[in-house]
């Protein structure tokens, strides 16, 4: 059976400006802006949600299926793709459209100035959840927002169970939207600081909201991660990383650990720690692809992080 994981396929082209911008952005002047920044240190990764989540879960033995709308020049993360061999039966190209894709320009203090362009990811809707054959669970990851909308009622629909990830899409819905969100899913999967802005929309605490979820897991950096499930709050601990890199797309990384220990019946306390190691391991290296790992590494790694074995 297999894991299907809608959401967004992007590259991310990634520049360090070897200055600050503070010192070439005169607050005074903000109302005209016109400033260029030299960035001679340029890498481009292959990102999206759907993307990250699937090839850690590769990795992990279990069967991606992403959903998801690109455009014209996906060719190099088809090809990506392939050689990875994963499935891209549910990939549709959008003629006359980007691929959606982020650039972000970063300087020596760590500030960020990102500019997103959705591209394809606004066709995602034109994707469908009945088509997907053989699916045991899936999840609706940050995408274009008809499209986060509609597969959510669609999983409902076929009864496959799955794991609302709002993400960076998060803003894009109201209170209500969310709470009709919850009402469909199995699970909830969000950050820290996501949870506290779930919760001002809502107008509801955590505890109140997992009463209508299987689970609902809050990820705290370092701290590690807490699960609501059954009245009870399971405390799973961080996992010890070689290196802090880079934290991108640690988030996928992690929920691409609960899948797996979803899809194979893992008790929360399992489930939670090998998320929890996944994210560790990816934030010793740069993008959210570049990490490596085999099945008896991650058994290695698990024992030896949490004093007990995986399978």
């Amino acid at each position: 059976m297999h894991t299907l994981i809608c959401g967004s396929i992007a590259y991310d082209t990634i520049m360090v400006f070897p200055g600050r911008f503070k010192e070439q952005i005169l607050p005074e002047q903000l109302h005209i802006l016109n400033v260029a920044f030299l960035v001679p240190d340029m890498r481009r990764e292959f990102g999206g949600c759907a993307g990250n989540i699937a090839y850690s879960l590769n990795l992990l033995g279990g069967k991606p299926l992403i959903m998801a709308t690109v455009g014209d020049d996906y060719q190099p993360y088809e090809y990506r793709l392939d050689k990875l061999q994963i499935a891209q039966t549910h990939i549709r190209k959008m003629a006359g459209t980007f691929t959606a894709q982020a650039f972000i320009t970063t300087d020596l203090d760590d500030n960020q100035i990102t500019a997103f362009h959705p591209g394809a990811m606004n066709h995602s809707h034109e994707n469908h959840i009945s088509v997907a054959k053989d699916v045991a669970i899936g999840i609706v990851s940050p995408d274009g927002r008809d499209g986060m909308l509609q597969h959510a009622r669609e999983f409902h629909a076929a009864g496959i169970p799955f794991i609302f990830d709002p993400g960076q899409g998060l803003p894009m819905f109201n209170g209500e939207e969310l709470r009709n969100f919850i009402r469909l899913a199995d699970y909830l999967s969000v950050n820290d600081y996501e949870a506290s802005v779930l919760q001002e929309k809502t107008g509801e605490k955590l505890e109140s909201l997992a009463k209508d979820l299987r689970g609902l897991i809050v990820t705290r950096g370092a701290k590690g991660s807490q699960i609501f499930s059954g009245g009870r709050m399971v405390e799973i601990p961080c996992a010890t990383p070689a290196a802090v890199v880079d934290p991108t797309g640690c988030g996928d990384a992690y929920r691409a650990g609960l899948l797996y220990g979803l899809a194979n019946g893992m008790d929360w306390e399992t489930t939670g720690r090998l998320a929890s190691l996944i994210g560790a391991l990816k934030i010793a290296h740069r993008g959210g692809q570049n990490h490596h790992f085999t099945r008896d590494e991650i058994a290695a790694q698990y024992k030896q992080n949490f004093k007990s074995t995986l399978w």
